[in-house]
């Protein structure tokens, strides 16, 4: 299957919100280079897309889904980082080196990715400064939510640990305050940094109180300003 095949299977590229960006800063031909380097591909819930400790080839642009960054530590342990929604640029830590994944990406829902050839984005942007200097924006904001989330929950008790994830995948993934979970009770407690017993009753405690309607993977906040004030002191 040729490339341009991979490309109408999966989406329309002229719709893409990369290419969109990118024209801004190069030319159309300019572009099509990277564009027939570069493969779109489907992942399922739960597959890899990028691997830690894998050599780095690809930059990924996530036009459909939610994924989540975790890293492994030496016990097999999982911390997740961050959860992104699409449309947004993932992987890309190690875009201008030769060097290995220092974490995971994988599909927390099915997703759409395009893969993105980091020979020919680095060729292209080392002699396109503006084009040099959108893709440092844009990967420097892709790790500010992992920065962040470490910072929040470092000082922070369980409460106050749960109440930031609630609130993060409210307002930054699912984009409502009523939705449906596609994480598990596991990957919460990996995310905030606590065990899946924590998690389980801190979510049963918010539910009693009121705070939150919880039905399996159905999660309502009811009181957005106490769950606030306990994401705030913590």
């Amino acid at each position: 299957m040729s490339i341009s095949d991979l490309h109408s299977k999966v989406y329309n590229c002229d719709t893409c919100l990369f290419k969109l960006i990118s024209c801004q800063y190069m030319e159309p031909v300019e572009f099509e280079k990277l564009r027939k380097v570069s493969v779109q591909l489907r992942f399922k819930k739960g597959e890899a897309i990028l691997k830690q400790g894998a050599r780095a080839t690809h930059l990924a642009f996530l036009q459909k889904g939610i994924v989540k960054f975790y890293y492994e530590d030496e016990k097999g342990k999982n911390l997740i980082l961050t959860i992104t929604k699409s449309p947004s640029l993932i992987g890309g830590a190690n875009v201008f080196n030769e060097s290995m994944n220092l974490f995971s990406i994988q599909a927390v829902e099915d997703c759409e990715v395009c893969m993105i050839d980091l020979v020919m984005l680095k060729e292209i942007a080392m002699v396109n400064n503006r084009f040099l200097m959108k893709i440092l924006e844009m990967v420097t904001g892709m790790f500010k939510d992992s920065i962040l989330n470490f910072i929040n929950l470092a000082h922070k008790q369980v409460n106050g640990r749960i109440a930031d994830v609630i609130l993060y995948l409210s307002s930054s993934v699912y984009r409502s305050q009523h939705f449906t979970l596609t994480l598990t009770r596991k990957e919460l407690s990996e995310f905030a940094g606590c065990s899946t017993e924590n998690v389980i009753h801190t979510l049963s405690r918010f539910h009693r109180e009121g705070i939150l309607n919880v039905k399996g993977k159905s999660i309502e906040i009811n009181d957005l300003d106490r769950l606030q004030r306990i994401s705030k002191v913590g």
